[in-house]
């Protein structure tokens, strides 16, 4: 199978593999535990928690290891929400709290802001005292090439404003946001951002301590070869969360025995991002072999076209407007679920937008507020390389989503 889904999740690298295994044979004593054996397991887990944090440019006591990025996510914005009040329905006399956001979002945070604004089926955010609150949510228009508007963003901050909460790479179509641009501006009206950085750290250099810097970043050690069970939250000084799971693990700001092996896997696998980032021609090459991918699908198919920014040959640097390993290319009229089964038995892996979501019949809500009409949506995929692509397998894989295009448009499935 040639994987170009490599957004949803990476392969565990064989080092962290050979880790994971060591930490399950030799380190699976409760970290908590006073005696020989757990206090090893402990061990393990912070010099894998120094290692992620040096990935950012953090401090080890800054990082909080969840089951995933989704409850790492949940834990940013509820756990910042309860800790002002909110969550008892305590909105303060300026009125209701809000949320800045963007349409653009992982599921993840679009589907607890719709929560917590009572768009839900469940109506709202229950403190612990029971009392139901509602918060707003103000979404910040963006490009059709996915890129928030931070001038708009900013214009929607008021003194009732709890967090604003924006990606920093779409994980769809590879856009990467103006992150420095957006927290210049939110510092400027006195708001306080969380950076979800599930699809940036581990694919290009990251600094959580960058001028001017975030209160909070989200990411996943799985979306660079580590392994699936362990989501970051990185926490500024003075930025306080109530906890969601309570516990005394994770100096009490989580709740629940700790993912020994998993952690220690994503130590690892920070470790090894660390030196693979070193290298930027590593990067400049693979997103070469994207845009030879791009190359062969465009003109293989007519009326294809790649949703979202294109950067000019070789700029893969720090300074490019989209991941290095990412394309999201539409095909009108087709259904991208009927082209992903097809790729699928072909020997291809791909994606129709989000992995959480790729089940769904409905167009990705992220094309969607780009701008990008229903007809190219429907029949849009996102093609996600790895670092390990080579060449053969992009021509490969290309030309068998041309021939598999070629067979769902003879064959008549298509959108009427």
């Amino acid at each position: 199978m040639i994987n170009l889904d490599h957004n949803a999740t990476t392969p565990p690298s064989p080092g962290v593999v050979r880790a994971m295994e060591r930490a399950l044979v030799e380190l699976w004593h409760n970290p908590s535990s006073v005696h020989r054996g757990g206090q090893a397991a402990r061990h393990a887990v912070e010099l894998a928690r120094a290692s992620v944090a040096a990935l950012v440019n953090a401090k080890a006591r800054e990082i909080i290891f969840t089951s995933g990025g989704t409850e790492a996510i949940d834990l940013a914005i509820r756990g910042r929400l309860e800790s002002l009040g909110l969550a008892r329905g305590q909105n303060g006399a300026g009125g209701a709290l809000n949320i800045v956001t963007t349409p653009v979002e992982h599921h993840a945070i679009r589907d607890l802001c719709e929560h917590l604004s009572g768009g839900a089926t469940s109506g709202g955010a229950r403190g612990a005292g029971g009392g139901l609150a509602r918060v707003e949510i103000r979404w910040a228009p963006v490009s059709r090439e996915g890129v928030v508007d931070a001038v708009a963003l900013a214009e929607l901050i008021d003194a009732n404003t709890a967090l604003v909460v924006v990606q920093s790479a779409n994980n769809e179509t590879g856009t990467i946001q103006p992150i420095d641009l957006i927290i210049q501006r939110v510092r400027m009206k006195g708001a306080r951002v969380v950076i979800d950085a599930t699809q940036t750290v581990g694919k290009v250099p990251f600094d959580v301590r960058r001028d001017p810097c975030p209160d909070a970043v989200v990411f996943s050690p799985h979306k660079f070869h580590g392994a699936k069970g362990v989501g970051v939250l990185w926490l500024a000084p003075g930025f306080r969360v109530v906890p969601q799971v309570r516990g005394t693990q994770e100096l009490g700001r989580r709740g629940g025995t700790e993912n020994v092996p998993g952690i220690v896997g994503a130590g690892v696998a920070a470790e090894e991002a660390r030196e693979w980032l070193a290298d930027v021609s590593r990067r400049q090459e693979i997103a070469a072999l994207r845009d030879r991918f791009e190359e062969l699908v465009l003109t293989g198919v007519a009326g294809a076209v790649v949703n979202g920014p294109r950067d000019p040959a070789g700029a893969a640097t720090d300074a490019a407007r989209r991941l290095w390993n990412t394309t999201n290319i539409g095909f009108p009229r087709l259904e991208a679920e009927a082209l992903l089964l097809l790729l699928s038995e072909r020997g291809v892996a791909a994606s129709a937008g989000a992995a959480c979501s790729s089940g769904s019949l409905e167009p990705s809500p992220v094309l969607l507020a780009m701008g990008i009409d229903p007809e190219t949506a429907h029949g849009s995929l996102r093609f996600s390389l790895g670092r390990d692509s080579t060449r053969e397998e992009i021509e490969r894989a290309a030309s068998v989503v041309v021939e598999c295009v070629g067979v769902l448009s003879r064959s008549g499935n298509v959108r009427r």
